[in-house]
């Protein structure tokens, strides 16, 4: 009688392992192909997304006697100086 219920249970078993394998062999293949489409993502897109902040002389201060003075080389600034849309930064 126990060896007519251990051959189902046997079968059962290697059933459970051989799932366990293959879904865990495929957890592999998928965390490798989507390691590889990130790896891509980030070699096509990572520059896109920068910008690129390039310094320009527009203009120069001065200070002469008790008042300064902004001389332009660019007038295309001057609106945004008379608005008063400029940060200082201190050295």
């Amino acid at each position: 009688m126990a060896l007519d219920l251990v051959i189902p249970f046997g079968i059962l078993l290697c059933l459970v392992i051989y799932l366990i394998y293959s879904r865990n062999q495929f957890e592999k293949r998928m965390l490798f192909l989507y390691e590889e489409k990130f790896q891509e993502w980030k070699k096509h897109h990572s520059k896109s997304n920068e910008k690129s902040s390039n310094k320009e002389l527009v203009g120069l201060i001065f200070k002469e006697n008790d008042k300064i003075k902004v001389e332009l080389l660019n007038q295309e600034v001057k609106r945004r100086v008379e608005q008063g849309k400029f940060d200082i930064k201190e050295a």
